[in-house]
């Protein structure tokens, strides 16, 4: 459904999108069945004719039955009766109808073997639209957030990625329960229900209120105990978060910047559990390198709420690299929608390059994260493509996670950014402290080493917050 304010090639690049997402999920794309509209039909999205022509892919009637507004009533689905009952005059609505619609029935269904077993629609539906689209064409109906929980519950691997998923599932699960078939007349109390005059549907809807509230608990202990990590690792080094659209190559350069092993694969949130490792050569002080989430647009805002302390990665880390898949046709609106659910996340980013080099971060603004732009995938350009965009966008950097030059590059920069806010000092050790050395050594950068009958003097390099550690365990 292409709506006003959305070009041509956002619209097709936003198809494109879900059929990748599809395919995820182990599905074969058949057919498309766009429409222009002002807005999506309340009854059932498309206009009559669009509708008829999606049944002949499915084998449907391509109409949708009246509802009663006693039945709607029933189902207790906080949708408004007006809705319900305009269901005949919403198909009529239609903006810009392909030529040659008909009405339905009209047209004979396609082969049964070429038949679809499952629509997919990229918006998020409303529960009627979704059950008028299954009557008028005979088959499942998922929006594309059901698509997205979908790939979240396959990929989710971690108890916590696992309780995220399963907190945002029944989010959306819940205004979308229907009775079973006679349960509008059914009650239940006793044990477990409120008593006497409960439906079955409200009772299951109690019930998927209670487990989220249980999730919840579960995961703000798993959460408290990751920022008391989070805290650890920033104490011990300085911390790098990769961020980005889904399936732009982070955990590629994740696994190149660390030597680290990862999942890594050409399909959309291949990875939805964080992971930290050490910046390969290892560096003094450390810098943790951690692969995060990827985002994409029209992500639910249930997922954006549950992974918020997953995403806490990128909220601490001292800095961003935004990996953008620069061989995207719509790699643009995709650096566009990960800044916007960053900054949805109270994260704001100011892009660093090479010419900040010399403050680093140092010059961190209050509330803004300095970001290094990777506009990967460079050997999918020929020449031409690049200097435009070098030229479009001069403080990025264009790699490819493939290139040995290019990773030595990245790398270089990530180390220049953090040499650039390290202060250098003179640290006296006695001999009865000794073993405050191995600690020194592991946390800074020694640049000169000298022994003599007191004890041991070091120059070293490291940043203020780790120096002013130093200095208190050895005065402690």
């Amino acid at each position: 459904m292409q709506l006003p304010g959305v070009t041509d090639a956002e619209h097709q690049s936003s198809l494109d999108e879900l059929a990748r997402l599809a395919k995820t999920l182990g599905l074969t794309p058949i057919a498309r069945v766009t429409q222009k509209r002002k807005a999506l039909a309340r009854a059932a999205v498309l206009g009559e004719g669009k509708l008829a022509e999606l049944a002949r892919h499915t084998g449907g009637t391509g109409i949708v039955p009246s509802f009663s507004k006693k039945k709607a009533a029933s189902e207790d689905e906080a949708e408004s009766l007006d809705e319900v009952d305009e269901v005949d005059e919403e198909v009529d609505e239609e903006v810009d109808d392909a030529p040659g619609d008909d009405a339905p029935g009209d047209e004979a269904p396609l082969h049964p073997e070429a038949l679809a077993t499952l629509v997919v629609v990229d918006h998020e539906l409303s529960p009627s639209q979704a059950r008028n689209l299954e009557k008028a064409t005979g088959v499942e109906v998922a929006d594309r957030t059901s698509v997205i929980l979908q790939i979240f519950q396959r990929h989710a691997r971690t108890r916590e990625a696992r309780l995220q998923v399963e907190i945002a599932r029944l989010a959306y699960d819940a205004p979308r329960l229907r009775e079973a078939s006679g349960g509008a007349d059914r009650q239940r109390g006793g044990i477990g229900g409120k008593g006497a005059g409960e439906s079955t549907l409200e009772l299951d809807r109690r019930r998927i209120r209670d487990r989220i509230a249980e999730l919840r608990r579960e995961l703000a202990g798993i959460s408290r105990e990751d920022a008391v990590r989070r805290a650890r690792r920033v104490e011990r080094g300085d911390t790098v978060a990769l961020v980005g659209y889904t399936n732009a190559g982070k955990s590629s350069w994740f696994r190149r910047l660390t030597q680290g092993d990862v999942y890594v694969a050409d399909e959309l949130f291949a990875t939805l559990d964080t992971t930290v490792r050490r910046l390969s050569p290892e560096t003094r002080p450390p810098i943790l390198v951690s692969d995060t989430v990827g985002f994409i647009k029209k992500l639910p805002h249930d997922l954006v709420a549950s992974f918020r302390s997953t995403l806490d990665e990128a909220r601490e880390a001292s800095l961003l690299v935004h990996v953008v898949d620069v061989a995207d046709p719509a790699w643009r609106e995709q650096l566009a929608v990960t800044r916007e659910v960053l900054a949805e996340l109270g994260v704001h980013v100011r892009v660093w390059s090479e010419r900040d080099a010399p403050t680093g971060a140092a010059r961190r603004d209050e509330g803004e994260r300095p970001c290094l732009v990777l506009l990967n995938k460079l050997d999918r350009l020929d020449e031409d493509a690049q200097a435009a965009i070098r030229a479009e966008l001069p403080d990025a950097m264009l790699v490819s996670a493939r290139d040995d030059a290019s990773l030595a590059a990245v790398r270089a920069r990530i180390v220049a950014f953090f040499e650039a806010s390290m202060d250098e000092a003179q640290l006296f050790v006695p001999w009865a402290r000794h073993g405050a050395v191995s600690a020194m050594r592991k946390s800074a950068r020694v640049l000169e080493e000298e022994h003599d009958e007191a004890g041991t003097r070091l120059r070293v390099r490291a940043p203020a917050a780790v120096l002013a550690r130093l200095r208190a365990q050895l005065e402690g």
